[in-house]
């Protein structure tokens, strides 16, 4: 389908509906590029992939097939922590973004790249393995769930980056929120992912110390990079 490049932004701190709006928007520019090339293969249009990062306040998000009672804090204690909520079109179950943690919203055409749903999430996940690694930070996979976890299969296994896409006409949207510097406190008020029996951490918990947030992201951006093989633009 002709040639691709990925677009990197690096957003910021930016309200959660905002980026989601944003994202819906690149979204259809690539299945537009996508129709376009099969109605007019002579006159091939590049697909542009996007990689955002960025980092949102106080917010909680719900999947598609999550349950509600995952969040366990009604309406008047979400103002009091000065949290939103938003029921979302991603899979998976119910998660937690905030300051501190590095959102990644990849916008992939994975037919393009030929990808399948599975192996994209465990390329995904391979590049924020090889990320926390730099620091020290052993990290796998968890049997039956999806993320990166830390002493994974045991009673300490513990989620350092939840994962959480949607993928319509091959093209992939959300992503994965890698806890850096985040306050986890705020993961008391839900049952992350949907699980009761699991802990989540955070690279500053872990080293016992605060971690340098313009350096995570370029060790992730470049791990991402090979591990896709990408060809980056910078907005």
């Amino acid at each position: 389908m002709g040639e691709s490049f990925t677009i990197f932004e690096d957003l910021g701190k930016i309200d959660y509906k905002k980026a989601w709006d944003y994202q819906e928007v690149q979204f259809s520019r690539v299945v537009d590029s996508k129709l376009f090339n099969r109605e007019s293969p002579e006159s091939r249009r590049p697909i542009k992939h996007h990689l955002i990062f960025c980092e949102h306040p106080h917010v909680y998000t719900l999947g598609k097939s999550g349950q509600a009672n995952n969040l366990l804090i009604q309406d008047d204690f979400l103002k009091k922590i000065d949290a939103q909520f938003y029921k979302i079109n991603r899979g998976g179950d119910i998660t937690y973004h905030g300051p501190g943690q590095l959102v990644g919203y990849p916008i992939f055409d994975l037919e393009q790249m030929e990808l399948g749903i599975r192996e994209y999430i465990h390329k995904l996940e391979e590049a924020i393995i090889l990320t926390v690694a730099e620091y020290g930070i052993e990290a796998s996979r968890l049997d039956g769930a999806t993320g990166v976890w830390l002493d994974a299969n045991t009673s300490q296994a513990r989620k350092v980056c939840a994962i959480g896409v949607r993928a319509s006409r091959y093209v992939s949207m959300h992503g994965f929120a890698l806890n850096v510097n985040t306050n986890l406190e705020y993961f008391n008020h839900i049952n992350p992912c949907g699980f009761v029996d699991k802990g989540v951490t955070s690279l500053q918990k872990e080293l016992s110390r605060e971690v340098d947030m313009a350096e995570v992201k370029t060790k992730l951006k470049n791990h991402l990079q090979k591990v896709f093989g990408l060809s980056f633009v910078t907005m």
